[in-house]
């Protein structure tokens, strides 16, 4: 069988600025914190040797799912040549080899039409699909616009906006694609990672939509995780909340750049990017599931002591418990020598929910995550798309000093 190409994974294992919680978002952080419980064996949603059209059919990213005007569920989980998985349920979809949406590859910063992944979505009625792309301009790999060989110090990211009209089969650019991009255009600052990334799945709060989107900051922005929403999705207006109120854009630098860059209130504890938010049918708290390396900060002081996949709660979506331990594992911010397995991506989903988006769960839900194969300290194709049934519960929250 062909392998899979191994790409840079989405979630890079770099030096964060330490994240620190405002007394305004302590105050508001919840009195409780979720407790996920694996209580079930891994299911295999997704097996590379078993279903994939091409070697491009890898977990990279977290699964984004939502139910079709015909009742199936359709997913992205993949590459970025974004194909949907589709079946009658969450765990018996397969990848329709169609791709409904790619980059082209192109040169030119400005045209936003390199590597990009579909890692949101959201839909009102399973026909029109809105969604976010995780865009990755890779100046390594495009002669003279970078100044440095190697992919990480070229790596420039940005969030743009798209969408379906026929159920998923084909999705465009918004008229205005640009979400989220740095104040500066991707020849400033070259040697490292810089830009928007990874958002979250969306998902419907008092008459709006929100994601949390990770960023790698810049002069007087740190790097973390800001919460961003949008009062009309089907414009694709996103604006971020500054500690005050959601006025802050991040627009086109090459078409409307700013002369005082706004920035954005990081939120803690969250060290990268969010894998899901999902909202508990019995409490209606927020609770956003997410990895984290041991070492990296926690936003409010301290660090986290294992890496794994960790939990936190929240009553508005701006202040969040502490986190807590849901699975302890090496994932993609791990060194991958001398591992035989990284766990990346994880997302809390329920089968169950009357929600079209898979917006909340109840007491008992999956955790869907994909399970990378090393050989040596090497990742390889075989990347799996893994569920495992969890137990939710909560406990009084810790907040340590």
């Amino acid at each position: 069988m062909q392998r899979a190409p191994y790409s840079t994974p989405m979630f890079p294992a770099i030096a964060l600025v330490l994240l620190v919680a405002s007394p305004a978002l302590a105050q508001r952080a919840p009195l409780v914190s979720a407790v996920i419980t694996p209580v079930g064996l891994d299911e295999v949603i997704f097996n590379p040797k078993r279903d994939a059209c091409d070697g491009h059919d890898v977990p990279d990213m977290p699964l984004r799912a939502w139910r079709a005007h015909d009742g199936r569920v359709n997913a992205f989980a993949l590459h970025y040549e974004n194909r949907r998985l589709a079946g009658p349920a969450l765990t018996s979809m397969k990848p329709e080899c169609k791709v409904v949406f790619r980059g082209t590859r192109n040169g030119d910063p400005r045209r936003y039409d390199d590597a990009s992944w579909i890692t949101a979505s959201w839909t009102p009625d399973g026909k029109t699909i809105h969604a976010l792309v995780h865009h990755e301009f890779q100046a390594h790999a495009h002669k003279g616009r970078c100044t440095k060989p190697d992919y990480m110090s070229c790596w420039w990211n940005s969030i743009l906006g798209v969408r379906s009209v026929d159920g998923g089969q084909k999705f465009e650019k918004l008229p205005e694609p640009v979400i989220a991009a740095t104040p500066q255009p991707s020849e400033h600052g070259q040697t490292r990672h810089r830009g928007f990334f990874n958002p979250s799945n969306i998902l419907e709060h008092k008459g709006a939509h929100f994601t949390l989107i990770g960023t790698t900051g810049w002069n007087g922005q740190p790097g973390g995780v800001c919460l961003f929403r949008s009062q009309d999705i089907a414009a694709g207006d996103w604006k971020a909340f500054n500690g005050r109120d959601f006025n802050t854009r991040f627009p086109d630098p090459y078409t409307k750049p700013q002369r005082n860059p706004q920035t954005c209130q990081t939120i803690a504890p969250f060290p990268a990017p969010v894998g899901s938010i999902t909202r508990h049918r019995g409490t209606g708290l927020y609770v956003a599931v997410y990895q984290a390396r041991d070492g990296m900060p926690d936003g409010r002081g301290g660090h986290y002591p294992d890496s794994g996949f960790y939990a936190a709660t929240s009553a508005d979506l701006v202040g969040w418990s502490a986190p807590t331990l849901i699975l302890k594992t090496a994932s993609l911010y791990d060194d991958a020598c001398g591992k035989d397995l990284l766990r990346s991506y994880p997302v809390l989903i329920d089968p169950d929910s009357p929600s079209r988006n898979f917006e909340d769960a109840g007491d008992t839900a999956l955790l869907v995550f994909s399970a990378m194969r090393i050989d040596g300290c090497s990742h390889t194709g075989d990347r799996r798309l893994i569920a495992r049934k969890v137990r939710i519960s909560f406990v009084k929250a810790k907040f340590p000093l």
